[in-house]
């Protein structure tokens, strides 16, 4: 076994090592709107549920050239934004909206993403993403001194592709989703092998 001390590490060294064990996250790709009307998508692989009464999901935005990235600065002035899950068919779309641009640039009007109008915010949804969920800002929460800071929004409306959903059980399925995983630096994967279970107790 290899011990390595954390206090040995710079902040891209140990962001390195815990992108490169947790693995596989699973990836928010957000939509927001500007207050100028500019429109902005990135995708973030700190991601997860945070509650479900109500329904919130949350996501850690990192600092960017000693400042916040667009999507954390259009939350904070809106206090709306999209997650849209992206389908392993949208993966080059994905990889290209994390590119540096300067300032107010579209990564939609870029990649030439067709969007649909949510039904409760501003923000558009990415119209070819299988899953998306129309959030409402809640709260912001610094960690650390490298500027993490995790953003919680609470779902408004979820939307779902057709054959994806089981309206009457609720039951989501994640096979048809195709859902893209992170893993560390530039390496994705899909689900690969999936075991079932006994259902708990």
């Amino acid at each position: 076994m290899q011990t390595i001390l954390p206090q040995s590490l710079d902040a891209k060294q140990a962001y390195k090592l815990l992108t490169g064990v947790i693995v596989p996250r699973p990836i928010a790709w957000v939509s927001t709107m500007s207050t100028d009307g500019t429109t902005n998508l990135a995708p973030f692989s700190y991601f997860t549920s945070v509650s479900n009464k109500p329904p919130m999901v949350g996501i850690n935005i990192g600092q960017e050239h000693g400042g916040r990235k667009d999507t954390a600065r259009n939350i904070l002035e809106t206090e709306e934004f999209v997650v849209n899950i992206a389908g392993w068919q949208q993966l080059e779309d994905m990889h290209a909206s994390a590119d540096h641009h300067p300032p107010h640039t579209s990564e939609i009007d870029l990649l030439g993403l067709a969007t649909q109008p949510s039904e409760h915010i501003k923000a558009p949804r990415i119209a070819d993403a299988p899953v998306q969920m129309e959030c409402r800002f809640r709260q912001m929460i610094p960690f650390g001194t490298a500027g993490s800071e995790f953003y919680v929004g609470e779902v408004v409306a979820f939307h779902f592709r057709d054959d994806i959903i089981d309206t009457e059980t609720l039951r989501v399925n994640s096979v048809a989703m195709e859902p893209i995983c992170r893993l560390g630096g530039p390496f994705y994967s899909a689900l690969g092998e999936i075991a079932k279970m006994r259902p708990r107790n």
